[in-house]
């Protein structure tokens, strides 16, 4: 099959298999990673063609997380979590043809940066979060969730500081993470398909030479979980996702 009219230069298949190792890796990993990719196939493909390439290798790679990680799930968060990010899937069906994504995504940014900060002041005074323990915390952020996955593939700072506000230990965090991914992912394939029409016999064609670096990206986060106390894993998914934070910001 002829995949010229998606790739003209070697370039553009770098940043394919890149964007692909870091998706696994962060999926089985160092959660909040893969905003990465979004900015880096959106200069390769295109924002709106990209948005149909990354979707099966997210979906590819919570398959992989899930089968790994799929005994260390906390479902009371999970079933928190997807009944509001499916009404977000809604929501942004309406507003991604009213707010401009530039605005969007500079507004969701300010809101994570807010929501970091409050999370960053009861580490340093050693208190439990408050705010996550209202009945309302829980269902918000699965509608930040639902609705940012929707615009833009956007969704992992989201879920990355929910799970750390909660203060999950490393497992149940991916665990939980992959478990709500692979739900909301899949849930998506049908709209990419029929509204926006962003995925294609070629652009999987495309996605299938991906396996073998979304495969190689989910060992090392596999790896690398293994390898970090828990003080750690904290530390490091705090960093990269106050870096897509700031991805968003910019």
């Amino acid at each position: 099959m002829d995949l010229s009219v998606w790739i003209q230069s070697p370039i553009q298949w770098g940043i394919l298999f890149l964007s692909a190792f870091i998706i696994g890796m962060s999926k089985t990993g160092i959660q909040g990673l893969s905003l990465v990719s979004v900015p880096l196939m959106a200069l390769a493909f295109g924002a709106k063609p990209s948005t149909g390439l990354i979707l099966p290798i997210l979906c590819s790679a919570d398959l992989i997380a899930v089968l790994y990680y799929r005994r260390k799930a906390e479902w009371k968060y999970v079933f928190k979590l997807l009944p509001a990010a499916l009404a977000g899937f809604i929501v942004a069906l309406f507003v991604e043809k009213i707010v401009p994504p530039a605005e969007f995504k500079h507004l969701m940014g300010g809101c994570l940066a807010g929501i970091m900060l409050v999370m960053f002041w009861t580490d340093r005074k050693e208190k439990e979060n408050s705010l996550s323990s209202r009945w309302w915390y829980g269902p918000l952020f699965g509608l930040l969730g639902g609705f940012t996955t929707m615009i833009g593939n956007a969704a992992g700072p989201v879920m990355a500081i929910y799970l750390l506000s909660v203060r999950m230990p490393k497992y149940s965090f991916v665990g939980t993470n992959a478990w709500f991914f692979l739900v909301i992912n899949y849930l998506k394939i049908p709209v990419q398909i029929l509204a926006w029409d962003n995925i294609t016999v070629q652009s999987l064609m495309l996605d299938a030479y991906t396996v073998p670096f979304i495969l190689l990206g989910g060992v090392a986060g596999i790896l690398l979980v293994k390898r970090l106390p828990e003080k750690w894993f904290r530390n490091v998914t705090t960093a990269a996702t106050g870096l897509s934070v700031l991805m968003l910001l910019a």
